[in-house]
């Protein structure tokens, strides 16, 4: 986008996004490989006359537009990381890299704060404040947020806005809710021991496969019968492995699996919980367990103020405001909710396929809305804090 005295009209200021998005999807890095991404975002910042903030970032990128008139900070973020998928749309502009993909719409996300970023660069002598935007890495990791934060990208922001693509709501339609919007993200790993033998001689042995597949079944009732019916949460094994052949009992059995929650005590109870029943089942077989647990990122909760302004904002910019379903799946956004005040919003996209589907696609003219979207949200959070 050039600095010039002469701005881009509507139409070649949408082309441009568009552009950029695509890029983007043809060259997809995952999570802390995002060198040439972090490059071509600097560059179009660069181009258009954009401070960087050089934070001690391998990848990901930070900027700010703004703080001429002092005012408060606010920030908004995208991710830029891809998924190890195997693209399969068919798309002119598909990815151009073998086995990764933007599976997950995180080029979109990128291209929408470049546009609301290119916006508020045109207003930045009357800017209330300063808006920051950060490019983070390794959302598909869930540790990308507690980096930037670690390097100091939320030094002085009070307040922090965030986007993801919803395939199954139309272009022009966003989801706005207040509370909890997106679930935390746990994981689990339980090794089973039990002792090998002969398939033909069991009572020799101790079949950890029998254990373990107690074990999944007592997991469920975690939910069923340890957390009240009022509260939210997912079990899910989804991995197991064990043996070598069909005539031998093998001496262990891996499982492992994950925890969804949306409630902070329901998330501190689970843990517990687990390992009593895997370690309890284990032992009624005569086999031992162990329980390895890996928390990942809390969940997103919108703030009560600010998602008010996020709805408002969209309704005066003639966007549909639709209160979404809560979804279990996660976001590292909601480690920067920890530090201060934020919103999640989710910006229709008229997909075809799911989050993180060989075949997840977005619809390019949504590109333009939520930029500009974004960038009227940056300035009335400015004036409001």
């Amino acid at each position: 986008m050039s600095t010039g005295t002469k701005q881009p009209t509507e139409t070649e200021w949408e082309q441009k996004l568009i552009a950029i998005r695509r890029q983007l999807h043809q060259y997809p890095e995952v999570a802390y490989e995002e060198y040439e991404t972090t490059r071509s975002i600097r560059n179009w910042l660069t181009d258009a006359g954009i401070r960087l903030v050089e934070l001690p970032l391998e990848t990901g990128v930070v900027a700010e537009v703004g703080g001429h008139n002092g005012g408060p900070v606010i920030a908004l973020r995208a991710d830029i990381d891809a998924l190890p998928i195997q693209e399969e749309t068919g798309l002119p502009y598909a990815s151009t890299v073998v086995g990764n993909m933007h599976a997950c719409g995180h080029d979109f996300h990128t291209a929408v704060i470049l546009g609301a970023a290119f916006l508020l660069k045109q207003q930045e002598e009357k800017l209330p404040g300063t808006v920051r935007f950060l490019f983070q890495p390794a959302e598909e990791k869930g540790t990308g947020a507690s980096l930037l934060i670690e390097r100091g990208a939320l030094a002085g922001v009070s307040a922090i806005f965030g986007l993801h693509n919803k395939p199954d709501l139309a272009v022009g339609t966003v989801g706005i809710k207040p509370g909890a919007l997106m679930a935390s993200v746990d994981g689990f790993e339980i090794e089973v021991e039990g002792l090998g033998t002969h398939a033909a001689i069991p009572h020799a042995g101790i079949d950890p496969i029998v254990a373990a597949s107690q074990i999944v079944t007592a997991l469920q009732s975690i939910v069923s019968r340890s957390i009240s019916p009022l509260a939210n949460a997912v079990v899910s094994v989804t991995t197991i492995h064990g043996g070598t052949t069909w005539n031998v009992i093998p001496d262990k059995v891996a499982l492992g699996g994950t925890v969804r929650t949306f409630q902070e005590e329901v998330r501190r109870q689970i843990p517990d919980r687990l390992r009593a029943i895997v370690e309890g089942v284990a032992a009624a077989y005569g086999a031992k367990a162990s329980v390895r647990w890996f928390q990942g990122p809390p969940s997103v909760q919108n703030d009560a103020e600010l998602t008010r302004l996020a709805a408002e904002t969209a309704a005066r910019r003639g966007l549909q405001v639709v209160t979404p379903e809560p979804t279990s799946a996660g976001e590292d956004f909601a480690y920067y909710q920890q530090h201060i005040p934020g919103v999640f919003v989710f910006v229709g996209t008229s997909g075809t396929n799911e989050w993180h589907h060989p075949a997840f696609t977005v619809d390019d003219r949504a590109i333009a809305p939520a930029a500009s979207y974004f960038a009227e949200l940056a300035v009335g959070a400015l004036k409001g804090r």
